[in-house]
């Protein structure tokens, strides 16, 4: 089977209260539709997480408006790690979640209104696209970002969707461009511009001076839930003066606080991983088969982007609808790259929490 790389279905995120966050990631963004939720171990991932199994609980959350999810993962056999550094913009890996939404300056004043702690009014990036920074409760970045491809209209008060991409923290532009270009698929270059930026201002060492590369994809991704995860956008930021940048990660786990990996949802894994080895990406975890998340299966995998940040492949082999009544979707014998019909897509909203 070919490599289909069908969206972003998730960002990972490390917190130390999930049920808490949740509730104010369902008010701010809409993201209000539960997917899974799971404690247990996590004996696949000892490699980066001190070669001990840790446990955890986990939460998988998306917005019917589309974009892609959330999975909102906490510790509960030791403390969610802080980075004991500020972090800066243009330390190594995902220092920003994009958020989609229809009219950036509403969410603007919705999020303002419910007293967010927001970093900037609305500014123009390099493309002329209005956007704006906002921090969660943990202090984890979000741009709010002019956005496409919605899937349905939630009527949610914020006007936002799902994940639209990320910002990521690159030590050399050309080595990071042939993962996130040639494997990922985001082929078309939207800027590639080298100056100090007033947008970027607002964040912790953002005035200084940027190589700044936003990727995005011509044609509409392919595959099961391509029309409800929607376009997405990489934007690749790599300081000039490279003095004191580090690892957002170092010396911490994954799943310690902050953005732990950027999910893709992808079918013809083993295609895929043919390809990642081949151009000096191996996996470094794979569950090989199906790995159940109680509610949810599939085959997952990591690989690392070459400053080490964590990106995950899921092929999803079955996700619920109902649980209460044993419904699920069953994908394994699917057509690649096909569509699930809009109906069938539309009914995991019964999962809503309000």
């Amino acid at each position: 089977m070919e490599k289909i790389i069908c969206g972003i279905q998730q960002m990972g995120i490390g917190v130390p209260n999930v049920q808490e966050i949740w509730k104010w990631y369902r008010s701010n963004f809409g993201i209000d539709v539960r997917i899974f939720e799971e404690a247990a171990p996590a004996p696949l991932m000892t490699k980066y997480t001190g070669g001990v199994v840790q446990s955890r609980t986990a939460t998988l959350a998306l917005s019917m408006a589309g974009g892609g999810g959330f999975e909102i993962w906490q510790y509960t056999s030791r403390n969610t790690e802080k980075a004991t550094f500020e972090i800066e913009l243009g330390d190594y890996g995902m220092y920003v979640c994009k958020i989609k939404s229809r009219d950036v300056r509403k969410t603007f004043e919705f999020i303002r209104n419910n007293q967010g702690n927001i970093l900037s009014e609305p500014m123009r990036d390099p493309s002329g696209k209005l956007s704006f920074f906002v921090k969660d409760p943990n202090n984890n970045i979000f741009q709010i970002v002019e956005g496409s491809g919605w899937f349905s209209d939630t009527g949610h008060p914020s006007h936002c969707g799902g994940v639209a991409g990320t910002i990521i923290g690159v030590s050399d532009m050309t080595k990071s461009l042939e993962l996130y270009q040639e494997i990922l698929g985001y082929e078309t270059i939207d800027y590639d511009v080298t100056e100090r930026f007033d947008d970027l201002s607002v964040l912790k060492g953002g005035d200084k001076q940027f190589r700044r590369v936003r990727l995005s994809h011509k044609s509409m991704r392919q595959g099961p839930f391509a029309k409800l995860l929607g376009p997405t956008q990489i934007e690749l930021v790599q300081a000039i003066d490279q003095t004191g940048r580090r690892p957002i990660f170092e010396n911490r786990f994954w799943g310690d606080w902050g953005f732990i990996h950027l999910c893709f949802d992808v079918q013809g894994i083993d295609q895929l991983q043919k390809e990642c080895e081949a151009k000096g990406f191996p996996f470094t975890v794979d569950s090989s088969d199906t790995f159940d998340m109680g509610e949810a299966g599939g085959r997952f995998s990591y690989i690392e982007d070459p400053d080490g940040t964590w990106i995950e492949f899921v092929e999803t082999h079955k996700v619920p609808v109902m649980k209460k009544l044993g419904w699920y979707i069953n994908l394994k014998n699917r057509k690649p790259g096909k569509f699930l019909p809009n109906w069938m897509l539309k009914a995991m909203a019964l999962n809503r929490v309000k």
